[in-house]
C-alpha cells in the first residue's frame, strides 16, 4: 500500500513538472481520497456558467480503467443532477475536495441507474498527458489508434456501440457518452455511414445542437463546456465534454478518450448548453458550439489536452454541382486524421449529393476534380457514375470511391500526408447513362507485327439503341508469332488486373500511392489491350512488361514480396475511345500473328 501511495505521489509531482508550470490549484493524490469524504463538482446544465454538485466519495476502484489506472467512485447530490442522472457531455467535470482538484467525472455505472453514481479519473493521470505532447504539429495525425473492444468511447443519447452488446462487463463502468452532433446531415447518411464512424469509436447523433462561430464573451473555466470539431462549414460534426483544468496555455477535458488517436489536431471551441434533457436510459446535453479558442493536440486514455496557442490544420473542401436548374456549391473543412477523414469525406459527399433537388434514381454524375497533397503532384479525381443494376444508390458508389482515395493516401507507413485541399466538380445528367459491352470482334483473323487493326465494339445502353465503336490499334513489331489475346474492356477490369494487393499497398510510399491512383482508368471509355504470354512485374508504381526469362530469374526472389507483384500476361499496348456512358463488361478476342 505504501508503495502505491509513493508511486501516486511521484506521478503527481512528475506530472506537475511536465506541465511546465505549477497548476493553479493543488492536486489531491488519489491515495489521500477516503470513503466518506465530501466535495464539490462543476458542470453546465444550461447556458455557459458551471453549476455546483455535491460529491460523496464511495471508494476507490483499483486498476478499473487499466493497469495502475484507478477510478474514484462517487455519488452526486443536488436537485438537478439527481433529476437528470449522470449526463452525456458531463465528462471532464472537475471534482474538488478540501479545495484540491481530485480529478474529472468520466465514467458512469450501467444504463438505467436510479442514482447519479459516477467514476472519477484522478487528476494526476490527466496531468501526465502534457508530458506526451512533444510531437511537432506537422505530425499530429500520424499516430492512429483503435477504440478498445467493449468500450463505446463517443456515443449519442440512447445509443451504444456494437461491441457493448457482446460484452456484459461494459455496462458496469464505461466512459460517459460524449454527444457527437451531426448537423446538416440526413438520417439516410447516418444510416449508411454510421458503421464507418462506429469503427472509429463514434456513434452519430442528429439534432442535438449545432456548430457556429458565434462570439461567447464568457471566459472558459473549470466546469465549462468545450467542443472538438471534426467537420465544420455547410455540414458539421462536433463533440462536447467539460473542462477539468486550464491555465494560460493549456486545457484538460473529458477525463477519458475522445477517439484515443494519440496526437491529434482538432479545432477547440467554446460551447453553450441549450438544455439538459433527462432520459431514463441516458440523459444528454443539447449543445451549440461557438467561437474557436485553440486546438486539441492530445487524445489519450485519461482525457484530451488543448492548447490556446495553436491553430488547427483542417482540410478545405469545395463541392460544385453543375448541369442543374440551381447550381450549388458546398464549402466545409474536414479533420486531417487517418481514422476520421475517409469516413467524413464519404459521409459529406454522399450527403451533399443526396441533398440536391435534382437527385434521383436515374441521375448520372460526371466527376472531375483533385486532391492536393503538400509536396506531391495533384491527385486527379475523374470518373463517371450511373445507377447500377443493384440497389446501391449512385451517390453511395461515388462516396465509396472518394473514401478509398483517402484511405489509400493515409495507408502509407512513411509519412503523414498533409492534405491542402479537395475540389470536386459534379455535372449532373438527368438520364441513366450506363452501357454494357455486348460483343467485340476484329476486322481480320490474322496479322503481322507492325500491322494496324480495327476493333469493333458493340455496346448496349440502358433502354437505348446499340452503340458501335471502332478502335484502331497497332500490333507491336516485337510481337512473337502465335496467338495474340486482345482484351476489350471497361476501365475497372484493367485496374483490377494490375491493382496492388492489400498487403503490398500498405507498404507503398505516398508518392507511389498517388502515382498509382493517377494511373487508374476512366470508366466512361472502352479500352483495347494487347496481351502477350510473357510475365509482367510491377514494383511500386512502375510497370515492367514482357520480361525475358533471364530477368525474371534474377527478380524471382522478390515475387510475392511487399515490393513486387507479377502477373502472367503483359499488356504491351493500349488504345481507348470515349463513349460518355459508364461502361461495364469485357471480351477476349484471339488473333493469329504470322
Amino acid at each position: 500500500m505504501l508503495g502505491r501511495a509513493f508511486a501516486s505521489l511521484l506521478m503527481c509531482l512528475t506530472s506537475v513538472a511536465a506541465f511546465g508550470v505549477e497548476p493553479k490549484v493543488q492536486i489531491m493524490p488519489e491515495e489521500q481520497v477516503k470513503t466518506g469524504m465530501h466535495g464539490v463538482a462543476y458542470t453546465v446544465f444550461e447556458g455557459v456558467l458551471p453549476e455546483a454538485m455535491e460529491v460523496e466519495v464511495l471508494g476507490v476502484l483499483r486498476d478499473m480503467a487499466g493497469p495502475q489506472a484507478d477510478v474514484i467512485l462517487v455519488r452526486l447530490h443536488g436537485a438537478k443532477v439527481e433529476y437528470t442522472g449522470v449526463v452525456a457531455g458531463m465528462s471532464g467535470s472537475p471534482v474538488y475536495i478540501e479545495g484540491k482538484l481530485v480529478g474529472a467525472i468520466a465514467y458512469r455505472i450501467g444504463e438505467f441507474s436510479k442514482e447519479p453514481i459516477a467514476g472519477v479519473t484522478p487528476a494526476a493521470s490527466m496531468l501526465e498527458i502534457d508530458a506526451m505532447d512533444k510531437t511537432p504539429l506537422t505530425d499530429v495525425s500520424h499516430n492512429v489508434g483503435h477504440a478498445q473492444p467493449g468500450i463505446n468511447r463517443t456515443a449519442g443519447p440512447g445509443l451504444s456501440g456494437a461491441d457493448e452488446a457482446a460484452s456484459g462487463y461494459a455496462n458496469l463502468l464505461k466512459p460517459i457518452d460524449t454527444p457527437l452532433v451531426f448537423s446538416g446531415f440526413s438520417a439516410e447518411t447516418l444510416r449508411l455511414f454510421g458503421k464507418d464512424f462506429a469503427s472509429a469509436g463514434i456513434i452519430p447523433v442528429m439534432g442535438a445542437g449545432s456548430v457556429s462561430n458565434d462570439k461567447q464573451p464568457e471566459p472558459l473555466q473549470p466546469g465549462s463546456a468545450v467542443s472538438a470539431i471534426l467537420v465544420r462549414g455547410d455540414m458539421n460534426i462536433a463533440g462536447t465534454c467539460t473542462v477539468t483544468y486550464l491555465d494560460d496555455t493549456h486545457l484538460l477535458a473529458c477525463g477519458h478518450p475522445f477517439l484515443q488517436s494519440g496526437n491529434v489536431d482538432m479545432p477547440m471551441t467554446k460551447a453553450t448548453v441549450l438544455a439538459t434533457l433527462p432520459s431514463p436510459q441516458n440523459s444528454f446535453k443539447i449543445v451549440n458550439t461557438t467561437e474557436p479558442v485553440g486546438t486539441f493536440v492530445q487524445d489519450r486514455r485519461a482525457g484530451i489536452l488543448g492548447r490556446f496557442d495553436r491553430q488547427p490544420h483542417m482540410i478545405p473542401v469545395t463541392l460544385t454541382f453543375r448541369g442543374v436548374s440551381h447550381p450549388k456549391q458546398f464549402h466545409y473543412e474536414v479533420l486531417n486524421n487517418a481514422k476520421i477523414t475517409p469516413g467524413a469525406m464519404m459521409a459529406t459527399v454522399f450527403n451533399a449529393i443526396q441533398g440536391m433537388n435534382e437527385y434521383g434514381e436515374d441521375t448520372t454524375y460526371r466527376l472531375e476534380g483533385g486532391i492536393t497533397v503538400l509536396g506531391y503532384p495533384n491527385l486527379s479525381v475523374k470518373n463517371m457514375y450511373a445507377p447500377a443494376d443493384g440497389s446501391t444508390p449512385t451517390a453511395y458508389g461515388i462516396a465509396l470511391s472518394i473514401g478509398e482515395h483517402f484511405s489509400r493516401i493515409f495507408e502509407n507507413p512513411y509519412e503523414t500526408p498533409k492534405i491542402e485541399g479537395v475540389e470536386l466538380n459534379f455535372d449532373l445528367v438527368p438520364d441513366r447513362r450506363s452501357a454494357r459491352l455486348e460483343t467485340a470482334r476484329t476486322d481480320v483473323t490474322e496479322a503481322r507485327p507492325g500491322d494496324e487493326i480495327t476493333i469493333e465494339a458493340l455496346l448496349r445502353p440502358y433502354r437505348g439503341d446499340s452503340l458501335l465503336r471502332h478502335i484502331s490499334v497497332k500490333i507491336p513489331t516485337s510481337t512473337p508469332r502465335g496467338t495474340l489475346r486482345i482484351l476489350v474492356s471497361d476501365g475497372d477490369t484493367l485496374d483490377k488486373m494490375h491493382r496492388v494487393s492489400g498487403a503490398m499497398g500498405h507498404h507503398l510510399d505516398l508518392g507511389s500511392t498517388i502515382a498509382l491512383l493517377n494511373k487508374e482508368h476512366n470508366n466512361s471509355e472502352v479500352y483495347v489491350s494487347l496481351l502477350e504470354a510473357n510475365p509482367q512485374a510491377m514494383v511500386e508504381d512502375k510497370v515492367m512488361p514482357t520480361l525475358p526469362l533471364s530477368v525474371m530469374n534474377v527478380m524471382d526472389g522478390l515475387r510475392g514480396s511487399q515490393d513486387m507483384i507479377v502477373v502472367g500476361e503483359s499488356a504491351v499496348d493500349e488504345a481507348a475511345t470515349p463513349v460518355d456512358y459508364v461502361v461495364s463488361g469485357s471480351q477476349i478476342i484471339t488473333l493469329n500473328i504470322r
